[in-house]
């Protein structure tokens, strides 16, 4: 069994590009796959959505979908880049995450595609609690809702666990950004090129697989 830390944050677009890599990875039997937030556009991290902002995340957006094939539809554009009322901050959607981690872990990667879609091709600001829990609901998520509607001692402690984590491996592996893959296998811990994640899912599975 390979252990494979994918670390992340739910507002890259980067990570929406590695989506099907990820599902692929989730669903091979050979790889025990966690989920690490890393938290890199939550709290220090947030900063509001302005026009220059939303002008190089579209740029870099297109360059994104032109490598991956992922969808950044002009709804998004319009309803979210152009929305200068809303920030950029991850910390609510890392918080619903993490939720789900503690309610239902084996639908963590079910979720994170929901707000991943929810974004980046309906247009929904995932910064936005009610938004939030409207996605968990439609993915009958209900514990996870709940806990995200009033977060606790235990919610806070587990999310700030997890960010921990993924900036320990980042800064032990000299991870210089999101996505990224720590492979644990055998005792031993690597950092994976994660190229083939955006180009070739089935390579990287493959690549994975064959460490």
């Amino acid at each position: 069994m390979r252990d494979l830390y994918y670390i992340f944050d739910p507002l890259c677009g980067w990570c929406y590009g590695a989506g099907p890599a990820v599902t692929a990875l989730a669903g091979n039997a050979d790889v025990q796959l966690h989920l690490l937030p890393s938290g890199l556009f939550a709290g220090e991290g947030a900063r509001p959505m302005d026009a220059e902002f939303a002008a190089y995340a579209w740029s870099n957006d297109q360059r994104i979908e032109g490598l991956t094939g992922q969808v950044f539809s002009e709804r998004y554009r319009a309803e979210v880049l152009a929305n200068h009322q809303q920030m950029f901050d991850s910390g609510p959607a890392t918080f619903a995450l993490t939720a789900v981690a503690l309610t239902e872990s084996s639908r963590e990667v079910e979720a994170l595609k929901a707000l991943q879609q929810a974004r980046y091709v309906d247009g929904m600001d995932i910064s936005d609690i009610d938004s939030l829990q409207a996605i968990l609901g439609r993915l009958c998520l209900t514990d996870a809702a709940a806990r995200l509607a009033r977060p606790d001692a235990a919610l806070v402690e587990a999310n700030n666990r997890r960010i921990h984590q993924a900036r320990q491996l980042m800064q032990q592996f000299g991870a210089r950004g999101v996505p990224s893959f720590v492979l644990q296998l055998d005792g031993q811990a690597r950092l994976l090129p994660s190229s083939a994640a955006f180009s070739d899912p089935r390579g990287f599975l493959e690549q994975v697989l064959a460490a």
